[in-house]
């Protein structure tokens, strides 16, 4: 297995360098540079989930319920928003929002609120408790973040995501999707 110099000038090594050399030995017309980009960020996805997980754990959430607290609270005051903006927003179905508002309703986090002119329409909306809360969690889920990147410059930082951002912006408007 060939050694690569990476940019910071090491040789070191991670499984997807070691993958990639057994592909290049295996099948050496076969192009593995998708490999070596979304291969990291599955596995950096993958391992960055459980303790971020844990975070929401410990304030009685799942990830599903603190995205909805999360999409609540950034959309400023007085923090509330139409299940069909949450639903899109969050990239899932109607059925499973249902869910998580019930037990989020169950916790007191959010409340359901008349819209003005509209009787059928029942915004959500984040009580005095669920504003805390969803602060609480995204302050202590963005410092465990932050320190996950302290291997890297806050110039390194700027960089990585503006090259993430121009891949999710390739991949989604070269990809069709249903």
């Amino acid at each position: 297995m060939s050694r690569q110099m990476h940019p910071a000038g090491t040789s070191r090594q991670d499984g997807i360098d070691e993958r990639q050399a057994q592909w290049t030995a295996e099948l050496p017309d076969v192009d593995t540079r998708g490999m070596a980009i979304l291969g990291r960020a599955r596995w950096i996805t993958l391992t960055a989930r459980p303790p971020i997980e844990a975070i929401f754990k410990a304030h009685g959430l799942d990830s599903g319920e603190a995205d909805v607290l999360f999409s609540l609270l950034r959309s400023g005051p007085p923090y509330r928003l139409r299940p069909t903006e949450l639903f899109r927003s969050l990239m899932i179905s109607s059925g499973g929002l249902t869910d998580r508002l019930n037990r989020l309703t169950k916790a007191g986090l959010i409340r359901r609120v008349a819209a003005e002119g509209d009787g059928r329409s029942l915004p959500v909306e984040l009580t005095e408790d669920g504003v805390r809360l969803a602060r609480n969690a995204f302050r202590e889920d963005m410092a465990v973040e932050a320190a996950m990147l302290e291997g890297l410059t806050k110039e390194e930082q700027v960089q990585l995501a503006n090259l993430l951002r121009k891949l999710t912006l390739t991949i989604t408007t070269t990809l069709p999707f249903d």
